[in-house]
């Protein structure tokens, strides 16, 4: 499970970041995004599916342990 790093774009979206991959991408979707309980399966706009274990609502930026459920 690598460790992520979410935050906003200056654009005001969430992005997903993979410092051992170098990847950054737009999250499009989120299972959970309430202050309650935040996290559960994020796709990316590539089409990868990754799940984050649901949290309270997070400050962000924050770094997060991820497990890959699909590649695009």
């Amino acid at each position: 499970m690598p460790s992520v790093m979410i935050r906003r774009n200056p654009q005001g979206q969430l992005t997903f970041y993979v410092p051992k991959k170098d990847l950054e991408e737009i999250i499009v979707s989120m299972e959970h995004d309430s202050p309650e309980q935040w996290g559960g399966e994020v796709t990316l706009a590539d089409g990868s599916i990754y799940f984050l274990e649901p949290v309270p609502e997070p400050h962000l930026p924050i770094t997060l342990r991820a497990k890959r459920v699909s590649e695009a």
